[in-house]
């Protein structure tokens, strides 16, 4: 048997981005057979240390890091880059095999769902521009194309990096450009990391999510979605498609053939629409804090005096305020949520019934039963079951902001 070709896979699989990339190319060996020696630095900050001595047969990158694109142009050996997409075909590495994430594409997908949620004001919220976020600058230069071809303003604000020390002073800035902008208004975050930061600085400001402000981040990063008290509305790139894409380019050009395209640019997959992003216009304002609140601490247990305490007025006047704005009482808006956050738990076998219970604001296990029982004739396991088999789900209950029974 023929020995191995040993492969060097540059990546910083600290994102969630590079380890989709990576989850594309281990899916592209495991279909084709393909056995390869791969190589991945344990630290990606060392990871072009040494490389020019590295005895191998090919290289995967993520060349949206400038030093890595330097250091591997004008090798010897096969090379295939993976990174961000360029308006100017210029920024492109002279010949080497491009795979890229449709930038342009991934926001304009971010964009038109906002478009479609009824929004007429737009903005964005980026990073500071450096060598090294260039598909960042990609991103916000398609945004404001966009909103230029449609006549609008499109707001920029780029925030500072993450850092322990600076971020009081950083999430404050976030926060005052929040309270400044006008409303409603629907942002679009350059990552899920930076729309996470965005949803943090609207608790702090007191802004409602997605009321006045509805957002939408990129990547679909479940540990943006873990961290996040309000469920975070994200598009999903074809990272997995972009590496396996490369795998069969650099698998090609291993046995001595040559790239039909010099670039190939990916496009998203789609859009994971959650409840940040569900913009339905209000005219109370009450109601509109009400489900802010709501939103952020049902499943903690809040009860209808509370929600009445933090709007500031009467649990009297705002539960006519819910029955005239959404026909429910204030503690089936609560008893709703609740339903909705154990739906989705529902979907990951891998959480026990119980913890379900517990980590969505249900008292008991049986309590929780009981709910499912009477909203939705069917059990907790039962609703499991069926999700997880991909069949038809038995009544869904609605999102807060289009309330469709009266009935919790």
């Amino acid at each position: 048997m023929p020995s191995p070709h040993r492969i060097a896979l540059l990546f910083n699989a600290n994102k969630v981005y590079d380890r989709h990339v990576l989850t594309g190319i281990g899916q592209y060996l495991t279909s084709t057979r393909v056995e390869w020696d791969l190589f991945m630095e344990e630290d990606f900050r060392s990871r072009t240390v040494g490389i020019h001595h590295w005895r191998g047969d090919g290289i995967i990158a993520d060349f949206d890091d400038p030093v890595v694109g330097e250091t591997l142009c004008g090798m010897p050996l096969p090379v295939v880059a993976v990174g961000g997409s360029y308006a100017d075909p210029a920024n492109y590495p002279a010949g080497i095999p491009y795979v890229a994430t449709d930038n342009a594409r991934l926001v304009r997908l971010a964009y038109d769902h906002l478009i479609d949620q009824g929004l007429q004001r737009f903005a964005f919220y980026g990073l500071p521009p450096t060598p090294g976020n260039r598909w960042a600058m990609e991103r916000e230069q398609a945004f404001l194309d966009m909103t230029r071809a449609d006549r609008l303003e499109g707001l920029v604000f780029r925030g500072s990096p993450t850092s322990a020390g600076g971020w009081g002073v950083a999430q404050e800035a976030i926060a005052d450009w929040v309270r400044a902008l006008p409303k409603p208004i629907g942002i679009i975050a350059v990552t899920d990391a930076r729309a996470r930061h965005l949803l943090q600085a609207c608790i702090v400001a007191d802004v409602p999510v997605p009321a006045e402000i509805a957002v939408v981040g990129i990547d679909n990063d479940p540990m943006a979605q873990l961290l996040s008290r309000i469920p975070l509305t994200s598009v999903i790139q074809g990272a997995e498609e972009m590496g396996h894409t490369a795998a069969r380019l650099l698998h090609q050009m291993l046995h001595g053939g040559r790239p039909a395209q010099q670039r190939i640019i990916v496009p998203p997959k789609g859009i994971n629409v959650q409840a940040s992003s569900r913009h339905v216009p209000m005219n109370n304002p009450h109601v509109m804090r009400a489900l802010h609140h709501i939103r952020q601490y049902a499943c903690l247990g809040i009860k209808t005096d509370q929600v009445a305490d933090y709007v500031g007025v009467s649990r009297t006047l705002l539960e006519e305020h819910f029955k005239r704005e959404l026909k429910l009482t204030v503690h089936q808006a609560i008893l709703q949520h609740k339903l909705q956050t154990a739906q989705q738990m529902l979907a990951n076998a891998d959480v026990p019934l119980a913890d379900v219970a517990v980590r969505s604001g249900f008292t008991s296990l049986q309590y929780m039963y009981a709910v499912f029982r009477r909203e939705l004739g069917c059990t907790p396991r039962q609703f499991a079951e069926a999700v997880q088999a991909g069949e038809d789900v038995p009544g869904v209950a609605e999102p807060l902001t289009v309330p469709k029974r009266a009935s919790l």
